[in-house]
C-alpha cells in the first residue's frame, strides 16, 4: 500500500492541472496536503520537510538558474527591437524568387530567432505576426505556411542557447551527481549546461536541414503549395530599406557572443546570457528601438516570466521532498529494473510519459517534476547525460507541435487570421512531426550525434 502513494501523488498532481489550477501551487498543495496526512497517519515523518529551507536557499543563489532571466530579458529585447521582422524581410527578398524560397526563409530565420530568444511562445507568436500572412497572400498553401512557421518557434526547444536546455541541464548535472552517488562513485563527474549546448547543436542543425529538405521537395512535386514570389511586389509591401547584410549580421554577432564565449570555455552560461542581454539591448538601442516606455514593458515580461519559473521550481522542490519522503526513488526504481528490456524498455516507457505530459505541462513543470524523480534512476543505468537531456528536448518539441494539444498549435491559434482553419494547422504540422520522430529514432539509434562533439572540444 504504501508504494502506492508516491504513484498516487503523481496521479493527483496531473489530474489537478487538467482541472485548470495554477502548476506551482497544485504541486506545492498536492505535496503538503500527502505529508500532512501522511503525518497524522504516521506514514510520513514531518522532520524531512525541515530540508526545505535548505533547498529553497539552494535554488535562490543557484548561478545556473541566474541564466534564465538573463535570456528571457534577451529574447524579450529582440522581439521588441524588430531585429527578426527586418531579417525576414531581407530573406524573403532574397530567396522569395526561388518555388519554396519564401518558406525555407522562414526556417532560416526561425532558426536564428530561436538561437537569439530560446522562448518557443516567443518565436511562434512573432513569426505567426510576420510571415503568416504574407505567405498567404503570396499563394502559399495553407497547411503548408502554418505547420512551417508551428515547427521553426518549436526549434526554440533544442537550439542552444535555448532556456529549455538551461534548466534541464541543472536538473541532470543533480540527477548525475545523484546517480553516480548511488551506485557508489562518491567523486562524480559533472555534466553542465555547457556541455548540453554543445551536444544540442548537430541535432538541431540536423533538424532545419530536415525541415528545409522537406520544403524542398514539396516546392519541387507541389509547386502551386510553394510558389515563387514576384520580388517586386513583395519590395513594395514591405518598404523596407535595410540590406540582408544589416539585418543578418547583428543577430548573427549576437549568437556567435553568445555560443561562441560558452563553447570557448570564456565565459559560463550564466555569463554569456549576461552578455546577451547587455548585447541585445545594443542593438535595440543601434536600431532606435530603445525607449524608457520600451524598456519598462521588456523588464516588465522578464520579471513575468522568471517569476513564474521559480515559483513552479519552489512548488516542484516541495513535491519532490514529499514524493522522497515516501520512498518515491525506489518505487520508481524498482518499477524500471523489473521492466523485460531493461534500459532500452525503461528509457522509451518515460519518453512516452514525457510526450503525453508534454499535452498538458509545460517544459518547466516537466523539466521539475519529471526528470528529478525518473532521470537519477536512468542515468544509474548508464545512459550519458548529454543524450538523454537532448533527447527529452527533441521529444518536448514533438510534443508541443502534436494535435490536438499542442502548445505550439495553441500560439499559432491565437494569432492566425480568421481564414486559417485549426484543421489547415494540424494537416501542416503532420509532417513535420514525422521528421521530429525520424531524429529521435536517429539520435537513438546513433548516440554519438549527441555526444560527439562534447567529447572532442572537452575530451
Amino acid at each position: 500500500m504504501m508504494e502506492a502513494i508516491p504513484l498516487l501523488m503523481f496521479a493527483v498532481v496531473c489530474g489537478v492541472l487538467l482541472l485548470g489550477y495554477p502548476v506551482a501551487f497544485t504541486l506545492a498543495g498536492t505535496a503538503i496536503a500527502f505529508a500532512a496526512i501522511g503525518s497524522a497517519t504516521g506514514a510520513f515523518d514531518p522532520i524531512i520537510l525541515n530540508a526545505l529551507p535548505s533547498r529553497l536557499y539552494g535554488t535562490m543563489t543557484n548561478e545556473t538558474l541566474m541564466a534564465v532571466p538573463l535570456f528571457v530579458f534577451m529574447g524579450v529585447m529582440l522581439e521588441k527591437s524588430k531585429i527578426a521582422e527586418n531579417l525576414l524581410n531581407s530573406m524573403a527578398l532574397l530567396f522569395g524568387r526561388f518555388p519554396g524560397g519564401l518558406g525555407i526563409s522562414v526556417t532560416v530565420v526561425g532558426m536564428l530567432l530561436a538561437a537569439s530568444t530560446g522562448i518557443v511562445g516567443a518565436t511562434v507568436v512573432t513569426m505567426g505576426l510576420l510571415s503568416l500572412p504574407t505567405m498567404l497572400k503570396r499563394g502559399y498553401n495553407k497547411s503548408l505556411a502554418s505547420g512551417t512557421i508551428c515547427a521553426t518557434g518549436t526549434l526554440g526547444q533544442i537550439i542552444p542557447p535555448s532556456i529549455a536546455l538551461v534548466l534541464l541541464g541543472d536538473v541532470l548535472s543533480s540527477a548525475y551527481q545523484q546517480a553516480q552517488i548511488d551506485m557508489g562513485i562518491f567523486s562524480p563527474k559533472t555534466v553542465s549546461v555547457g556541455d548540453l549546448f554543445v551536444g544540442a547543436i548537430i541535432p538541431g542543425l540536423l533538424l532545419v536541414i530536415m525541415y528545409i529538405a522537406y520544403q524542398f521537395v514539396v516546392a519541387v512535386l507541389k509547386p502551386a503549395h510553394a510558389p515563387a514570389v514576384d520580388t517586386k511586389q513583395l519590395k513594395e509591401d514591405i518598404h523596407d530599406s535595410s540590406s540582408l547584410l544589416g539585418s543578418l549580421v547583428p543577430p548573427l554577432l549576437l549568437i556567435f557572443a553568445v555560443l561562441g564565449s560558452i563553447l570557448g570555455g570564456l565565459a559560463t552560461p550564466t555569463e554569456a546570457a549576461a552578455v546577451g542581454a547587455v548585447g541585445a539591448t545594443i542593438l535595440a538601442l543601434s536600431k532606435k528601438q530603445l525607449s524608457i516606455n520600451q524598456l519598462k514593458a521588456v523588464v516588465q515580461s522578464t520579471t513575468q516570466v522568471t517569476c513564474m519559473v521559480f515559483m513552479i521550481l519552489i512548488g516542484a522542490s516541495v513535491f519532490s521532498l514529499v514524493f522522497r519522503g515516501y520512498g518515491g526513488d525506489e518505487v520508481i526504481q524498482e518499477i524500471f529494473n523489473d521492466m523485460p528490456g531493461g534500459v532500452v524498455t525503461a528509457t522509451f516507457i518515460v519518453m512516452l510519459v514525457i510526450f503525453l505530459l508534454g499535452f498538458i505541462l509545460d517544459f518547466i513543470e516537466i523539466t521539475f517534476v519529471v526528470v528529478p524523480i525518473v532521470g537519477p534512476v536512468l542515468l544509474a543505468m548508464g545512459l550519458d547525460p548529454i543524450w538523454l537531456g537532448v533527447m527529452i528536448a527533441v521529444n518536448l518539441q514533438t510534443s508541443f507541435l502534436t494535435p490536438p494539444f499542442g502548445f505550439a498549435l495553441f500560439y499559432l491559434r491565437g494569432v492566425a487570421p480568421k481564414g486559417l482553419c485549426t484543421t489547415d494547422i494540424y494537416k501542416g504540422v503532420a509532417p513535420y512531426i514525422i521528421i521530429q520522430l525520424i531524429l529521435l529514432a536517429l539520435l537513438a539509434y546513433w548516440p554519438g550525434l549527441t555526444t560527439w562533439l562534447p567529447q572532442a572540444m572537452y575530451g
